[in-house]
């Protein structure tokens, strides 16, 4: 069934908005925004998996996270260095980083139908995310079709705020700043993307987001 606050067609805005400023590209983030925030249930997981409780994972991984989210250390190495600071053994599952994220993995089907629908009424989609190999590989597996560019800092070596993220986003979607808008949950990933010129929403809730694009796309 076509909702009736839908987006506005891409066909729709052409005619009437000056190609030079038409929003050709949005941006999503990933957790928080397409899916729950998994971080809560993957440090029970861990504390659980571990035997240790979840602010002694924090102390000892917080550091490391965000190399491994950069891809400068392995998941091996950072689970060593966690075990041998908390002094427990080291897991035995080949990745427990992956095992904690698909039981954490919950899915906002309407922000993907959302993204879906901008993709098909001709705008460019895109994901951006501070995100792990694991986390990354997961992704790859559920094999969504709505995005034209995939960009996690695990691959990318560089991870929000950074303004090189956004620039390699950018010029994966091959757009300027001031064509593209972008949603995320966390207020200083939003600020540094408006630093470069791109217009942005701070994800709240699905109908929000809605109301908000919807109000970009006929300024623009």
């Amino acid at each position: 069934m076509r909702e009736t606050n839908s987006i506005v067609p891409a066909q729709l805005l052409i005619d009437r908005i000056p190609a030079g400023k038409m929003i050709k590209a949005i941006i999503f983030d990933w957790g928080g925004v397409l899916i729950e925030n998994p971080t809560p249930a993957m440090i029970k997981y861990f504390s659980d998996s571990l035997g240790v409780v979840g602010r002694a994972i924090n102390y000892a991984g917080d550091h490391l996270v965000l190399l491994f989210q950069k891809g400068i250390i392995s998941e091996d190495t950072l689970w060593e260095e966690v075990c041998r600071t908390l002094k427990v053994q080291k897991p035995s599952s080949p990745s427990l980083w992956y095992d904690a994220f698909r039981k954490s993995y919950k899915p906002r089907t309407k922000m993907f139908a959302l993204a879906s629908k901008l993709k098909s009424d001709g705008y460019r989609v895109g994901l951006l995310s501070n995100a792990e190999t694991p986390s990354m590989k997961f992704f790859e597996e559920q094999r969504y079709d709505m995005f034209e560019a995939t960009i996690f800092s695990c691959a990318v070596g560089v991870s929000k705020p950074e303004r090189r993220i956004y620039e390699i986003v950018l010029d994966a979607l091959q757009v300027f700043p001031h064509e593209a808008i972008f949603i995320d949950d966390r207020e200083d990933f939003i600020d540094s993307a408006k630093k470069i010129g791109i217009k942005t929403i701070h994800f709240i809730s699905q109908p929000q987001v809605k109301t908000e694009l919807r109000s970009l796309l006929k300024k623009t």
